[in-house]
């Protein structure tokens, strides 16, 4: 990478003028007798070659890291109302497998009050030592101590790859404690991937999901990532699990804050696409009134729930909460029955590792079939219904 340096001591009205109009997507201004480049600049250096010496292109010197001092991939283990998130334990078995490259130990990090038995859940999951910050300060999230509690573990240990839950409380920490570390963050990671080197390849849909883009960040440590839930896939927990739970201090400076949590309260537990394990997805082609009310029928007689595609949201039709996608829920479950869904890659990016993919489409060319275990040419209107009285039929013998 490089930057582009303006020569002020060289810059007369007429030069800059003439500097101005060189520019075809008018990202030069000369305003007070200054010049400035902004935002709009894509680095064509036009200028640089038909400024007559005012613009200087300048390669930008990276220092390099001594990787060696980095050592260990860290889940951080996202602990709230006392209870783990089931993405940290997803992310153990992912760290797990890309510790085999590297031969690297494998880290949790869990912060707050009361969690020994949470540490040895975790050990559970073939994590090899849970650093602990327990206090009483940290029972209720706030930002500024489990930044600094994270920074210290960070500071004395060095893992080379952090890895982190997309959730609520995830998605506020991770960033901040990146940026406190002058490091680098790619969210929503689809897939990981691990060099001999150490580099983390890390994975996710850019461009509306059109691309999939690869970043690694090879002159900074440690490496930080967020993974959505249902993205990667459980282990099964040991019974007899070796590591080790290492109580950390956790010092005063640490618990400072300008925040205070007066009170909290549970949010009403409501439908959550993601744990489900049967759903029903409907998509445009089955946006009718009647068409969703035999969905919902069909997801209570499977013991599931009903989702939707994007535009079913766009219409006010289903509240984002059912959304499956890209901009939705990553969901999977053992069973997914989509009805008139084209399959856009957006909405397959969030439901492709399903474990059954059933799919109703009048389209024997949607891209839906590409991903579908189960593919099924017609029209919703006729086959569902059939489908609903087929399922009673079976409950009645």
């Amino acid at each position: 990478m490089g930057k582009l340096v303006v020569n002020h001591n060289l810059v007369t009205p007429e030069k800059a003028e003439a500097l101005v109009k060189i520019c075809p997507f008018n990202a030069i201004t000369y305003e007070g007798g200054k010049i400035d480049i902004t935002s709009a600049c894509k680095m064509c250096k036009m200028c640089v070659r038909k400024g007559g010496g005012l613009v200087d292109f300048v390669e930008e010197t990276t220092n390099e890291i001594d990787k060696s001092e980095w050592k260990g991939i860290c889940v951080y283990a996202d602990c709230t109302g006392g209870k783990i998130h089931r993405v940290t334990y997803e992310l153990c078995g992912k760290a797990k497998e890309l510790a085999t490259v590297t031969n690297h130990p494998i880290y949790a990090l869990l912060i707050g009050h009361n969690v020994s038995e949470n540490a040895k859940e975790l050990l559970r999951y073939g994590v090899d030592k849970v650093f602990v910050y327990d206090s009483e300060e940290l029972a209720e999230f706030r930002i500024e101590p489990y930044t600094a509690a994270f920074c210290d573990f960070i500071d004395k240990e060095k893992p080379s790859s952090i890895l982190v839950g997309a959730t609520n409380l995830g998605r506020q920490l991770a960033p901040r404690v990146a940026a406190r570390c002058r490091t680098g963050l790619t969210a929503d990671c689809t897939v990981l991937e691990m060099k001999e080197n150490t580099d983390l390849v890390q994975i996710r849909p850019a461009f509306g999901g059109n691309i999939m883009a690869q970043i690694i960040t090879p002159n900074t440590r440690p490496q930080f990532c967020t993974a959505r839930y249902k993205v990667f896939t459980e282990p099964k927990p040991a019974d007899n699990p070796n590591g080790e739970v290492v109580n950390m201090k956790v010092t005063a400076d640490m618990l400072k804050s300008a925040i205070e949590v007066i009170s909290s309260t549970d949010k009403p537990k409501d439908i959550d696409i993601a744990e489900a394990d049967v759903i029903v997805a409907v998509g445009r082609g089955a946006s009718s009134e009647a068409m969703r009310a035999q969905a919902k029928e069909l997801a209570d007689l499977l013991g599931g729930v009903v989702a939707c595609t994007r535009p079913m949201v766009e219409s006010n039709i289903f509240d984002a909460k059912h959304q499956i996608g890209l901009s939705g829920r990553t969901v999977k479950p053992k069973l997914i029955i989509c009805l008139g869904i084209s399959g856009a890659v957006q909405f397959a990016a969030g439901m492709k590792s399903s474990d059954c993919i059933v799919a109703v489409n009048t389209d024997a060319s949607a891209p839906i079939f590409d991903v579908a275990h189960y593919c099924v040419v017609g029209d919703v209107n006729e086959i569902v219904p059939k489908l609903i009285n087929k399922i009673k039929e079976n409950r009645d013998v």
